[in-house]
């Protein structure tokens, strides 16, 4: 039997954990934790992202303040806006940006303590990592899926999950191969493990992927309205994988619980 990778049910476990400490912050007399996310975008897509983050700063506690800005220089002033404003215990800017180019030169303004999204490129001693690499990083320990001795295969080079995720497990020794866009795709049918964030819908096909492997997919795309991934229909069919994320319910619920994880460590100092 396909073990399903079911990030909703390990995010409850932690929501109800961060509810609790927020609970006993406030009975210390401490401020709530407070999250700016700043985006410039009405994008269906990421308005949805934005709406799930504020209901569940709001089921545990936390503050949450949408900004929506019109331009870059708004972006950016927002930034060193919500870097001065003590009450304000984390920010992320909800990519991607209209202008994609132009994200490292308001991402890099966030001060390292507050950059709760792990994105910044040039925060020297890191505090936090990526958000969505953590997560996955907690769905696969969650299911006691083991990394090492395993040849894994990473699906996108983006600075959300393949980038970060090839740095940290690089750094742990696992045997981590990128593929970009101009990648043989065939060669997946060699890996044990397949990570994908590509926002490509249906990249990934039943017959690039080898029996007994573990699926992630952590890609998102808008396809007629509807949020679809990276991986084909027909690999979900199958029978023959070790485990698979479902359709909806797999990484992104952790990688909720992982930003405000953050959020209230920032708030702790």
């Amino acid at each position: 039997m396909v073990k399903e990778l079911n990030g909703r049910e390990l995010a409850g476990f932690v929501k109800e954990r961060q509810a609790y400490v927020v609970r006993e912050m406030l009975a210390e007399g401490k401020p709530a934790p407070k999250l700016v996310i700043i985006r410039d975008s009405d994008n269906p897509v990421i308005v949805k992202y934005v709406e799930l983050k504020k209901r569940y700063g709001e089921d545990i506690g936390v503050v949450v303040e949408d900004k929506l800005v019109s331009s870059i220089d708004e972006a950016k002033a927002a930034v060193t806006t919500a870097n001065e404003d003590s009450s304000v215990s984390g920010m992320i800017v909800q990519l991607p940006l209209k202008d994609p180019a132009r994200t490292d030169e308001v991402v890099n303004l966030i001060a390292p303590e507050k950059d709760v999204d792990g994105l910044s490129q040039i925060a020297s001693p890191r505090k936090f990592e990526s958000a969505t690499a953590t997560a996955i990083n907690w769905l696969l320990t969650g299911y006691n899926i083991e990394l090492r001795e395993r040849k894994i295969a990473l699906v996108g080079r983006g600075r959300l999950v393949g980038g970060p995720l090839e740095r940290m497990w690089s750094a742990s020794g696992y045997d981590v191969t990128v593929f970009g866009h101009d990648s043989d795709m065939s060669l997946l049918s060699n890996f044990d493990i397949i990570v994908s964030a590509t926002g490509v819908p249906h990249l990934i096909k039943s017959d690039m992927v080898q029996t007994g492997a573990v699926i992630v997919d952590a890609g998102t795309a808008s396809e007629g309205g509807v949020l679809v991934g990276d991986v084909d229909d027909e690999v979900r069919e199958r029978d023959d994988l070790a485990a698979i994320t479902p359709k909806i319910g797999g990484v992104g619920p952790l990688t909720v619980s992982v930003l405000f994880e953050d959020v209230i460590a920032a708030a702790n100092g």
